[in-house]
């Protein structure tokens, strides 16, 4: 890969992926950021070595891969910005969460986009990204792509672009509900008599530990919890107790209302705004 790439946004999945790119060799000339905010000028040179530029220019003009790793709210103005600086055809892969495609494509007048749906463990090469391609995407397309978002951690490749609102809600948003639970089991470990110190590194060596036995497992997450749960046992009473208050009901519901909200973003922010 020797495609020049420039990253709209210089935030934290975009430091993810580029610090992914060095780490794989790829060279710091063919790399480009734009990020007007100076603090995360600084932290990108501070931390990659990369000089970020606060505003676009002439050397756009040379990419031929655009990153879009700017909020959804603001992804539409940015695009009439910057869109008379690229080349007509080249590939534009965004990560903005909600935003569909046809409004990307329509925006920028390319059909050559694919969607990326990562989630923060990638700041650690630890993450999870859900990709959709556009059908005029190529297969070249594709694996850079893959290069892009491989140094971040493992990625899925979505058949149905609907389901990258899925992946929002169950991997985008799902280490803000680890991190909930483990606040939760940091609590209660603090009211049983532990120190909240030592309650911390239980918790997070549980969901580390728990987490790295059932990705290398080949059985199913339901036998695993079964086969802690000795009936009788301080388990079984969690677990009951979980289940006589419905928490997978309400916790099923919550992912529904993520799932939801990820479909209203594409409504809200995906409709073509009057130019001003």
């Amino acid at each position: 890969m020797s495609e020049r790439v420039v990253f709209i946004g210089g935030g934290n999945m975009a430091s993810a992926m580029i610090g992914g790119l060095r780490q794989q060799g790829y060279p710091i000339g063919l790399l480009d950021i734009i990020e007007p905010q100076e603090d995360a000028r600084k932290r990108l040179h501070t931390h990659l070595g990369i000089t970020a530029h606060p505003e676009a220019g002439a050397f756009l003009e040379h990419s031929t891969i655009v990153v879009w790793a700017v909020k959804p709210q603001i992804f539409q103005e940015v695009t009439a910005q910057l869109i008379p600086y690229f080349a007509p055809n080249v590939l534009h892969i965004s990560v903005a969460a909600g935003i569909r495609s046809d409004s990307i494509a329509r925006w920028l007048s390319n059909e050559r986009i694919i969607r990326a749906m990562p989630n923060t463990p990638a700041l650690i090469g630890k993450g999870m990204t859900g990709l959709f391609a556009r059908e005029a995407t190529s297969s070249i397309d594709r694996e850079n792509t893959e290069r892009i978002v491989s140094g971040m951690g493992d990625f899925l490749w979505l058949e149905q672009e609907h389901q990258l609102d899925a992946v929002t809600a169950i991997s985008g948003s799902g280490p803000a509900y680890m991190f909930y639970l483990m606040e939760t089991m940091i609590e209660a470990g603090a009211d049983m008599g532990l120190s909240r110190e030592q309650a911390y590194r239980l918790a997070t060596a549980t969901f580390i530990g728990a987490g790295e036995l059932a990705q290398s497992s080949n059985e199913p997450p339901e036998i695993l919890r079964h086969r802690v749960t000795s009936k009788g046992g301080t388990t079984y009473a969690a677990i009951t107790n979980m289940d006589r208050n419905n928490i997978k009901g309400l916790f099923t519901q919550a992912l529904h209302a993520a799932h939801q909200r990820a479909i209203e973003m594409g409504d809200e922010f995906g409709v073509v705004k009057p130019s001003k």
